[in-house]
């Protein structure tokens, strides 16, 4: 008898082991390939992002995320930034339909800000003059940056230390002229 007893112990004991390994398995714990189970997460996780919540998921979880704002500045008697159907872009004290831009995350702390209205982006050159354009381009990538204050500045992404700013009488200020130590660079995304 004491002999069935230690092979029965025997097997319940080899098969908790496995029942274990399995779910290890399973689970990735026990994985040798953590890196190959790290792919797969990533892989499941784009492909949740592109099926139910309809954007990109190829590099990050804001990646294609576009948020429709006016752009703010506080400076004279307070501009919205406007982007017209011309190509022009300037600063306008009531809201209008050219003031509401769309923000969209294309990189990780990097934006494009595009004129719903006027269908243009907005683009800084390596003078540091706004311009707008149809074809999205590096220079139309803005590193966005919040502020102590709570406004957002917008600096070149390609042109370090320039920044999109609007002077006290709604004129684009030349990038390289502005600093995000001035109020004109400050801008406040609104509803």
């Amino acid at each position: 008898m004491p002999r069935r007893e230690s092979s029965a112990r025997h097997t319940s004991t080899a098969t908790a082991r496995t029942a274990i390994v399995l779910l290890g398995f399973l689970l990735g714990v026990a994985s040798s390939r953590r890196t190959h189970a790290t792919t797969l997460e990533a892989r499941w996780e784009r492909l949740f992002a592109r099926s139910v919540l309809g954007i990109s998921g190829d590099n990050d979880y804001l990646m294609g995320v576009k948020r429709v704002r006016r752009l703010y500045c506080n400076v004279g008697i307070g501009f919205h930034l406007q982007v017209l159907p011309d190509g022009r872009i300037n600063g306008v004290h009531d809201e209008n339909q050219y003031s509401l831009i769309e923000i969209s995350a294309v990189e990780r702390g990097v934006v494009s800000l595009y004129g719903l209205k006027s269908e243009l982006f907005v683009a800084m050159n390596h003078r540091g003059r706004l311009y707008a354009t149809r074809v999205f381009r590096d220079e139309c990538k803005f590193k966005e940056t919040l502020l102590p204050n709570n406004y957002n500045a917008y600096e070149s992404s390609i042109y370090k230390g320039f920044y999109l700013a609007l002077s006290k009488h709604g004129r684009l200020k030349r990038g390289s002229k502005a600093t995000p130590a001035m109020t004109v660079t400050h801008f406040l995304p609104r509803l």
